[in-house]
């Protein structure tokens, strides 16, 4: 019997499981959206909705705490600025929706995602590349109209090179 046993122990040690776990939550957090097995995406949500919970407080210490769980700064550091900032709620962030069974061993997939995605997700690509190509066009329009000054500047530096050796 399992009594007062609380998660899931997926058949490893300590250690592996936190390393597991971790690396759930910090693709969870760079991708927003992950695709595991049921039990392991449930498993993960209970340790990112905790960390998620800490990002929206804001403070050093809860940036600290943070950072025991998940020790890497740039993941905390995406989550405390970009994605903490964006959610309203104040419990329930992820989601975790059955999709398939996996093809090797026939096990339940699940897609772990926040609540959210829709507000949280990054710009689409194509417009993305539609304030290169608008950056790039500014920096060409700059570059013709520094031209000219830069043309008038040699010419004066050749008559001056001219005037020296006569």
């Amino acid at each position: 019997m399992r009594h007062k046993v609380a998660g899931r122990g997926f058949g490893r040690n300590a250690n592996q499981r936190k390393a597991l776990l971790r690396g759930l939550v910090t693709s969870l957090i760079e991708h927003l959206k992950i695709e595991t097995t049921v039990a392991k995406a449930k498993e993960a949500r209970r340790l990112a909705e905790r960390i998620i919970t800490f990002s929206k407080r804001g403070d050093l210490h809860s940036r600290r705490l943070a950072l025991s769980h998940i020790p890497n700064n740039k993941i905390i550091t995406k989550l405390f600025n970009e994605i903490a900032p964006k959610i309203t709620r104040s419990s329930g962030y992820l989601r975790v929706v059955k999709t398939r069974f996996r093809a090797g061993d026939n096990s339940d997939m699940a897609i772990l995602e926040f609540v959210d995605y829709d507000l949280l997700k990054p710009e689409k690509k194509e417009e993305k590349k539609e304030a290169r190509k608008e950056a790039k066009k500014e920096v060409k329009k700059e570059n013709k109209e520094e031209k000219p000054e830069v043309k008038k500047e040699k010419k004066k530096a050749k008559t001056a090179k001219k005037e020296v050796k006569e």
